[in-house]
Order: C-alpha cells, then structure tokens, then sequence
C-alpha cells in the first residue's frame, strides 16, 4: 500500500541540522512517528517526499528553512514585563509554551533583567535547514474514526466516543 491521502503512516527519523547534529531521533526513544497523510500532520515538504512510498522505504529528505519552520523574523525577539513569568528563577535558555493566535508558541527566554525579559517567539528551529533519514515502516488506510478527527487514534480508542465532525 503506497503514502496517500487518508492513509496512516507508521515511521521512524532521523532529524539533523545541516552540520549533522542529530537534533532528534525517534530510534532512540523507542517511539515511532505515525501521522494522518494530507491532514496537515507533519510538515508539507515532508508530506511531498513521502508520496507514493510504500513500508520498507528508506529516503533522506532536505528541506529549507521556508519549507520548515520558517525564516527566523528579529521582530519576534521582544522584551516583556518580568511580572509576565509567574516563577520566581527565570535563565537564558528556558522554553515556555504559551497560547499564541495561531495555537501554542515555545517562547525562549534569551535574557533575564531586573524588570523585563527578553524573549524569543520564533520557533526553535527556524532559520536551519532540516536534513530528514525516514524509513516507513507501515501504511494502512485511517478509520472513519481517525478522519473525523484528523490524526491517528491510540489502538483500542472506541469509534463511538470520537465526535465526528469532519465527515459529512
């Protein structure tokens, strides 16, 4: 069975930098990545590479800051009130996820002052070139049940309790 739309995909990856520093890596915490195919899941450029390819594909993929996370914007680096962190130890380097417009937003903290905070909302990874080593180890067609809530559902997830709200 080929990568399509409306199909679940079992994977595992390799995530580098373009120096190849291994950023992350679903072998060694055991856990593979599975996503809805065409439901937005996992980045576009990924989704792309991966059409078409059947279980036992291996392949390397690059993308692009564009095709990623985005180019890094500086005015997204702000300063704010200090009484905008609750906690009283607040270091250069911590990530919050706080809500944003567009759903929840790391925010790093790039510097500590007496009464303001210097913080970052770009994503971690904006600005790197992303290299990808996939290799699929399964595809099968989604549930109705994983349709209408665009991902996959954890196996024995009972089809009556998901609200189906995405199907007609």
């Amino acid at each position: 069975m080929t990568i399509a739309p409306q199909r679940v995909v079992t994977l595992h990856y390799v995530l580098s930098d373009r120096d190849g520093s291994v950023l992350d890596d679903s072998h060694a915490r055991r856990q593979p990545l599975e996503y809805l195919h065409g439901h937005g899941n996992i980045m576009a450029g990924l989704e792309r590479a991966l059409a078409g390819q059947e279980a036992g594909a291996r392949l390397s993929v690059t993308l692009m800051p564009a095709e990623a996370y985005g180019l890094r914007d500086e005015a997204l680096v702000r300063e704010v009130g200090r009484h905008a962190f609750p906690m009283k130890e607040i270091a250069p380097g911590m990530r919050f996820q706080t809500p944003g417009d567009d759903g929840p937003e790391i925010v790093t903290v790039l510097e500590v002052r007496d009464d303001a905070v210097v913080i970052d909302t770009n994503h971690p990874l904006a600005g790197q070139v992303l290299r990808y080593r996939l290799e699929v180890l399964a595809v099968r067609d989604a549930t109705r049940a994983e349709l209408a809530k665009g991902h996959p559902l954890p196996p024995g997830t009972d089809p009556g309790e998901v609200e189906d709200k995405k199907l007609p």
